[in-house]
């Protein structure tokens, strides 16, 4: 419990969340705590009996029941109307479906990732444009309506308040470089600051050091979150916001040809393409290229001019090293040729360690600067039941998400980088553990031994060239 937080916001409405995994009851008992919502006002449909428990100790209504193309209407329509609340936490159900609904009958919305219906993900009929987060989140906004009900893309973690953390870590290098930059009043603003810091790229860079006493088994997969929603995503193309200061486009790589043009994909799926990365607890890392929103969300937002030849826009990734078990059980993925293990289980309670999560920002004055979260599993038990470190990262920015939703509810389709910075990071401080600030020297080329040949840019180290690991 956080004594004295924040006021529960009351909401008068129904909601209805879809999907109770992980996250989903990671979020439940914030809910809860930061809305006055009787548990009867809320329904949880989900695809199977996962966390039918944990809803039964709320007194919150658990209902067993997949959505699909053929039933989704069907079974919203007994449970929301004008002024209620969809979150959608699920995988395999289709949030460009949801959101359409949603505008139609005046309900508020917010995802933590934006889906396709079950396969989406991995159709070989599908061009990999299409499956692409860059594809589902031009979809999305492509619904935008001025003074449409509320519908926030994207707010978990990692999407979701790691577009804060960019925000303050501008403003932190501007502070610390001897500039009196107050934070700036629009995108504009935000996309100047960043060019005049010369932040070539940002990485969203996590180490997750969590483990069980009880480890991975052969035709196990082992993750501190959805095992579902990684396999899902790390299949998806490698995806990053592309800089107007690279000189090298990748030989695999390819442009959409439509939308904001602020990302290109690798023809290559994520879980098999890693990049360099450091962050304080962990050094300099590989980690992998995980396709994420954010990527896209921030490399936009901080475009100066538009189109594939900006005057500025910073690369933009995700640079995940995931708990050591997940790593074990992703080489054994690709072995089986992508092909699912037979048995898949989530370290929640059992769990310890730390997940150090953050944002790093590079080619600055001062070099690279991380800003992020330590939160240790055993922090997170003690601050709200049924999480993790993973978990409550995620639950937090999820439910920030939904309250300023319901105070701002015709905001009309929106991403996590026009929501207030400053607001939602006083929201989530409490449950992200330490959150510190770290300089660092490091750079890609650091201390690179020459072994074999290699294409590198010496005269640049914030080339992508010089972070992917080949």
């Amino acid at each position: 419990m956080v004594d004295g937080y924040q006021q529960a916001f009351e909401f008068r409405g129904r909601m209805v969340m879809v999907g109770f995994g992980a996250i989903g009851q990671g979020v439940l008992p914030l809910l809860l705590r930061h809305i006055a919502i009787a548990p009867q006002q809320l329904t949880i449909v989900t695809a199977d009996e996962s966390g039918s428990d944990e809803a039964g100790s709320y007194g919150v209504h658990h209902q067993v029941t997949p959505l699909v193309p053929e039933n989704y209407r069907r079974i919203l329509d007994g449970l929301l109307g004008a002024g209620d609340f969809l979150l959608n936490l699920a995988i395999n159900v289709a949030s460009v479906e949801l959101i359409r609904y949603c505008r139609e009958r005046g309900v508020l919305y917010l995802d933590a990732c934006i889906e396709p219906w079950q396969g989406g993900y991995t159709d070989p009929a599908m061009t990999a444009s299409a499956r692409s987060n860059y594809g589902l989140r031009e979809a999305a906004r492509a619904l935008r309506v001025a003074g449409a009900p509320t519908a926030v893309l994207t707010h978990g973690a990692n999407p979701g308040w790691v577009s804060h953390l960019v925000k303050q870590a501008l403003l932190d290098i501007a502070r610390d470089g001897g500039r009196a930059a107050g934070a700036p009043a629009d995108r504009a603003g935000w996309a100047r600051l960043a060019r005049s810091l010369n932040v070539r790229v940002i990485q969203i860079a996590e180490r997750d050091w969590q483990l069980a006493d009880s480890r991975k088994r052969v035709g196990e997969f082992v993750n501190t979150w959805s095992v579902d929603g990684f396999i899902g995503e790390g299949s998806q193309p490698a995806e990053l916001g592309w800089g107007s200061h690279e000189r090298h486009f990748p030989s695999d790589a390819r442009r959409h040809g439509y939308g904001c043009e602020a990302a290109i994909y690798l023809e290559r799926p994520g879980a098999a393409t890693r990049v360099r990365s450091w962050t304080p607890l962990a050094g300099p890392m590989h980690a992998f290229l995980i396709t994420h929103g954010e990527a896209i969300s921030i490399a936009d937002y901080l475009t100066v001019g538009a189109g594939i030849q900006p005057e500025y826009r910073p690369t933009c990734h995700y640079a995940y090293h995931p708990c050591d078990d997940a790593v074990l059980s992703l080489h054994e993925l690709a072995a089986r040729e992508w092909r699912h293990q037979d048995s898949k289980r989530i370290i929640r309670e059992e769990a310890e360690g730390v997940d150090e999560l953050g944002v790093l920002l590079m080619g600055h004055p001062r070099g690279a600067y991380w800003l992020g979260s330590r939160l240790s599993t055993e922090s997170a038990r003690r601050l709200a039941p049924y999480n993790s470190a993973t978990t409550l990262q995620v639950a937090v920015g999820v439910v920030a998400g939904v309250v300023w939703a319901m105070r701002n509810p015709r905001r009309g389709i929106v991403d996590p980088d026009e929501l207030p910075f400053d607001e939602i990071l006083a929201f989530c401080r409490p449950y992200l553990g330490d959150v510190v600030g770290v300089y660092s020297d490091w750079t890609p080329l650091k201390e690179r031994q020459d072994f074999f040949p290699e294409q590198l840019v010496r005269d640049d180290p914030w080339q992508f060239c010089n972070f992917r690991v080949f």
